[in-house]
């Protein structure tokens, strides 16, 4: 199984000048853009770890998944799930098959899931399903909590960027604080 994203989150979408602005870099200079590559890789940095540790895409995009069968129902392997586009039958003897109709997308925070009328996959075949995921079309609707932690994550990797220890690396406190009520609880042995 793989995911693959088609269409990402573009830099100019990332809140370059609300970092700029969190770690008081100078303004008025000519050269005012010369940190923005490095702000923008701190960024992609900070929203990467945060959306492994909360298990939810921050900015809109669109994936596709790959999957060497298809049951009638599965979870999806990201969150939150906008819309399913389109669920393809890559046949290994034939033409591939559109059978998007066949599935429904059950909404949910955490798990969403994927329900279809029967397991459609033979011998040999794949499906592919191309989805939008994430939680806001824009920086601006990014709930704010989490626009604050990765803001201060990316801080925190901008403060240290050259540090090659564990000592001063690890996630801090106030970001793991943030993230808290977006985790998923998880009760039992359930998967």
């Amino acid at each position: 199984m793989t995911l693959q994203t088609l269409i990402s989150v573009p830099d100019s979408a990332l809140p370059v000048a609300a970092l700029k602005a969190h770690l008081r870099l100078g303004t008025g200079f000519s050269d005012n853009t010369v940190q923005d590559p490095v702000l923008v890789g701190f960024l992609r940095a900070a929203m990467a770890l945060i959306e492994a540790r909360i298990g939810k895409i921050l900015m809109r995009q669109t994936v596709e998944w790959t999957r060497d069968d298809l049951p009638a129902q599965f979870v999806l392997p990201v969150a939150p799930v906008t819309a399913i586009e389109q669920v393809l039958l890559a046949q290994f003897d034939g033409p591939d098959v559109d059978v998007t109709d066949t599935f429904h997308l059950h909404q949910d925070p955490h798990r969403p899931v994927l329900q279809g009328r029967a397991a459609l996959l033979s011998q040999g075949d794949r499906a592919v399903i191309r989805m939008v995921i994430g939680l806001a079309e824009d920086w601006a609707d990014v709930p704010s909590d989490l626009a604050q932690a990765v803001l201060l994550l990316a801080t925190h990797y901008y403060e240290h960027r050259d540090q090659t220890g564990l000592d001063q690396s690890c996630m801090p406190f106030g970001v793991t604080a943030l993230l808290q009520r977006h985790r998923q609880m998880r009760l039992g042995g359930a998967t």
